[in-house]
């Protein structure tokens, strides 16, 4: 067991630390700026009892009874919290206007009294304000960025820009289950290698038999098809694609999957995993093809280890997914494995 593991065993002993809500910080013009290239590995610092994370709503606005049990969770956790100076804002069907989410993203990075940066809705949104974030704030500042769905190009933007690792996992809205919350400790708590399996009950369905290792990277399909062409996506060569969807019939996900195609993406990789789609039946479910052809169209082509059926998506008990780092997946027993920690 490591000094890191045994740590973070006696933390959990104590009593957990009252949830606080503290304003947040705005973003300080003596940051200092470093040469650091995107291409330099980044640590980051495992979450701990008594830390404060940053409640962010980068995205769709949520109303406060929505998020209103994941203080709860937090306090579970031994956390307190800071809440974005425009987390309860709306535009429309977004979080407040697109310099105000964003500020909110560039002040979270830049509190040194946080530790960590937790998102509260997905819905639509962080791709209008990726033009908008001071990549040398976040840089110079790495630290755990956790959400999904439309966070997925917050996720994305910032490890292709920053090389610092993020991660795909519950947002503050979501049903944070004993299930989630096990594996979110597991990855974000801990320091060590982790292995993500799904449960009994979850079934997987193999596309393409066999190991590979490669980075993890991935999150919602249609907001990675989305972002295609933009200057917000990572390399591909080599990574391991994992993707999930919500409410997108059939013949989309046989779209978005056909734009990845095209796009020289799916060529690239070195394994895939597709995660749960929820809602996603076809109206005519006569005159359509089925979510499992669709992917053997795609997929088996390339004649890499891949599945369906992952626990990632938009579904009850979810894995936390650090994006960036080098994994081991095996399709014939549909587990992913941490080469290395997440944290330290």
């Amino acid at each position: 067991m490591t000094l890191c593991r045994r740590a973070l065993l006696r933390t959990f002993g104590l009593t957990a630390i009252g949830t606080q809500l503290l304003p947040l910080a705005k973003p300080s013009n003596r940051i200092a700026q470093t040469n650091l290239s995107p291409k330099t590995a980044i640590e980051l610092r495992r979450l701990q009892v008594g830390d404060t994370v940053a409640l962010i709503n980068p995205a769709a606005f949520n109303y406060e009874k929505e998020v209103q049990p994941f203080f709860k969770v937090l306090d579970n956790l031994g956390l307190k919290v800071k809440l974005g100076e425009h987390f309860y804002d709306r535009y429309g069907y977004l979080a407040g206007k697109d310099a105000d989410r964003a500020a909110d993203v560039n002040a979270a990075f830049a509190d040194d009294s946080v530790q960590a940066i937790f998102t509260g809705m997905g819905g639509w949104g962080c791709g209008r304000i990726l033009p908008l974030l001071d990549y040398n704030i976040i840089r110079n500042n790495p630290k755990i960025i956790l959400g999904f769905s439309d966070i997925t190009a917050l996720l994305l933007a910032i490890y292709a820009k920053t090389n610092i690792v993020t991660f795909h996992g519950p947002l503050g809205a979501s049903s944070w289950s004993p299930f989630t919350v096990d594996y979110l400790k597991k990855v974000l708590f801990e320091c060590g290698s982790v292995t993500m399996q799904n449960s009994k009950s979850v079934q997987f369905e193999t596309i393409g038999r066999g190991t590979a290792r490669g980075k993890l990277i991935g999150g919602n399909l249609s907001v990675i098809a989305a972002m295609v062409g933009s200057a917000y996506l990572p390399e591909w060569e080599n990574s391991i694609l994992f993707v999930e969807e919500v409410g997108e019939e059939v013949y989309r996900i046989d779209r978005m999957l056909t734009q990845l195609k095209l796009a020289g993406i799916l060529d690239k990789i070195s394994g895939f995993i597709f995660g749960q789609c929820t809602k996603c039946e076809a109206e005519k479910p006569q005159e359509s093809l089925t979510l499992p052809q669709v992917l053997s169209d795609h997929i088996r082509p390339l004649k890499i280890p891949a599945w369906y059926g992952s626990m990632v998506g938009h579904i009850r008990d979810q894995f936390t997914l650090p994006i960036g780092l080098e994994v081991e997946i095996d399709a014939n027993s549909g587990t992913i494995k941490l080469l290395e920690s997440a944290v330290h």
